[in-house]
């Protein structure tokens, strides 16, 4: 039987999850290897730089920038406050007294005698690294952050926007194929990671955020909706960081998709425990996908076993596959062959082909490069 390996979405119901965590800068880490930390459990903490403010005094006082020091109040190193004077000429008549007032609260980093301009720098924004996982701490990086590992669910998605969060699982729809509507998100869902079907839209977002949601894990979104949620069109860059009031998680694609069969599974399985989130996604060079991860109890692992399908090293007939290319972007099928010799396609290449059953009876026959493998 023909074989090929196609990198594609993970859905495992028990993985060993490795998360090195690192400042942006340096700082102080405050765990050891070891150590059982929770998701919040801050394992490194640093200062970050604040902005600099620019103050053109030589300007304002018609000076030469060489003379700027003599008109001086404040020296390098100093603090001000916002508002207090940090330079003033000296009149003979002081009813032509100038005096140049600090725009911020901070310290004087620098006095520029040759263009005159005064740094004045902001203070430091304290910065926290937490965990994200229920974890254990298998290795340190000096002054840099730590590798975590747990034994969890994992789940990728293929879209999504928002930070790092974690909440308990719980389900709002009964099927993989029932859409997440308002009157399905109620208070018993606050800080919840709330899982719904095959949809989820605009008018949702704005319930899920009254109420407090933590996250929303569906099969599908409109890409206009998206952009009403985010306020600006969101282009090929990385996401992650958007302020949204929740994380989002699309598994399947654009549209009114079917969550896959095995991920809502795999997701019911989770109902009632702790995960932790990421809507960070980035489809060009250094894939990240989005993820939801699950760690498991020692209670949990025998009911993970029993979800797992024996590994495999490539693609076979009877797997669960997602098109990824047009005409069929987002469709979920199974594997029906895999032709061994290279067929024409309408671009005119011969390429690897397989052959593509969906739900409702129709085969197609795809390039092998057009599919991802839905991991188990």
């Amino acid at each position: 039987m023909a074989h090929t390996y196609t990198p594609g979405l993970r859905v495992t119901a028990r993985a060993t999850i490795r998360k090195k965590r690192s400042l942006p800068i340096q700082g102080d880490v405050t765990v050891k290897p070891g150590d059982k930390v929770s998701a919040e459990t801050v394992i490194a903490h640093t200062q970050l730089p604040g902005k600099v403010q620019s103050v053109n005094v030589v300007n304002v006082l018609s000076i030469p920038p060489e003379e700027l020091r003599m008109f001086m109040k404040k020296k390098e190193g100093d603090s001000v406050q916002q508002g207090e004077s940090i330079a003033e000429n000296r009149p003979f008549i002081k009813w032509f007294k100038t005096t140049v007032p600090s725009p911020v609260t901070g310290k004087v980093e620098n006095i520029s005698e040759v263009t005159g301009q005064v740094l004045l720098r902001e203070p430091p924004t304290p910065l926290e690294l937490l965990a994200y996982i229920d974890s254990e701490v298998i290795e340190i990086y000096p002054r840099e952050g730590a590798l975590v590992q747990c034994t969890a669910s994992f789940v990728q998605g293929i879209f999504g926007v928002g930070g790092e969060t974690n909440g308990e699982i719980v389900f709002a729809a009964k099927s993989s194929d029932e859409p997440l509507t308002p009157d399905k998100l109620t208070t018993a869902h606050k800080g919840k990671i709330v899982v719904g079907g095959s949809f989820v839209g605009m008018d949702s977002f704005v319930r899920a955020k009254e109420l407090g949601v933590k996250g929303i894990v569906v099969g599908g979104v409109e890409a206009a909706d998206v952009k009403e949620l985010l306020g600006y069109d969101l282009g090929v860059a990385i996401t992650g960081t958007e302020k949204i009031g929740f994380t989002l998680i699309i598994t399947e694609g654009f549209g009114k998709i079917a969550m896959a069969r095995r991920t809502f599974e795999l997701l019911g399985m989770c109902v009632g425990k702790r995960a932790s989130v990421s809507g960070a996604t980035q489809i060009r060079a250094g894939v990240i996908r989005p993820e939801i991860i699950c760690p498991l109890s020692q209670k949990d692992l025998a009911k993970a076993d029993a979800f797992v399908e024996k590994e495999r090293g490539g693609l076979q007939a009877g797997d669960q596959i997602r098109l990824i290319r047009d005409p069929f972007f987002g469709r979920i099928g199974l594997v029906k062959s895999l032709p061994h010799d290279l067929t024409k396609i309408d671009t005119e290449s011969h390429v690897r082909v397989l052959q593509v059953e969906f739900p409702d009876g129709m085969v197609a026959t795809i390039p092998r490069a057009n599919v991802e493998l839905i991991e188990s």
